[in-house]
């Protein structure tokens, strides 16, 4: 039978992805408005190359329009995620459990697409503090979103194993 111990770590993981997912939605929410309502006055004094690119941000660099836009795609699918993985785990049953495993791994995907844009942004550099905090945060969530997956597949592990019957043993 299973012990619990990834119930429980999946659980406070979800709670914490949560949160994190929400706080980045927030300040990547507020980074799209922020660009839209200064994307105007900043770009009519860009050359022409720079001034018809589809994604341009006022507050970065060349890849904050793509690593904003991607990282609000991918909080939003996050929270919905964790909410969504928190009911299927307090059923903890095979089938619930196969949904939060396959819903945590797009939405981890998903993260890690965002990571790598936040990578390049860092890389290029010249960015203000609140994309610098926007930065981190995708890839500490990242980070955690890559446990909290482990811990549901885990325990979709631990479910199948207690309901299939073990062959070869005695």
């Amino acid at each position: 039978m299973a012990s619990g111990g990834s119930k429980s770590a999946a659980f406070m993981l979800l709670l914490l992805n949560l949160g994190l997912y929400f706080v980045v939605t927030i300040i990547a929410a507020w980074a799209v408005n922020h660009g839209i309502e200064r994307a105007r006055e900043s770009a009519s004094v860009l050359s022409l190359p720079a001034k018809i690119f589809p994604i341009y941000f006022p507050v970065g660099n060349m890849a904050t329009g793509f690593f904003v836009i991607f990282t609000l795609i991918a909080g939003v699918v996050g929270m919905a995620t964790s909410l969504t993985g928190i009911m299927n785990v307090l059923e903890w049953d095979s089938p619930n459990l196969h949904s939060a495993a396959a819903s945590s791994l797009i939405s981890w995907s998903l993260t890690l697409l965002a990571m790598g844009l936040a990578c390049k942004e860092i890389n290029i550099g010249w960015t203000e503090a609140n994309l610098r905090t926007l930065e981190v945060m995708t890839i500490i969530v990242s980070g955690t979103q890559l446990l909290c997956t482990g811990a549901i597949h885990v325990g979709v592990g631990e479910t199948v194993d207690a309901v299939r019957p073990h062959v070869g043993r005695a």
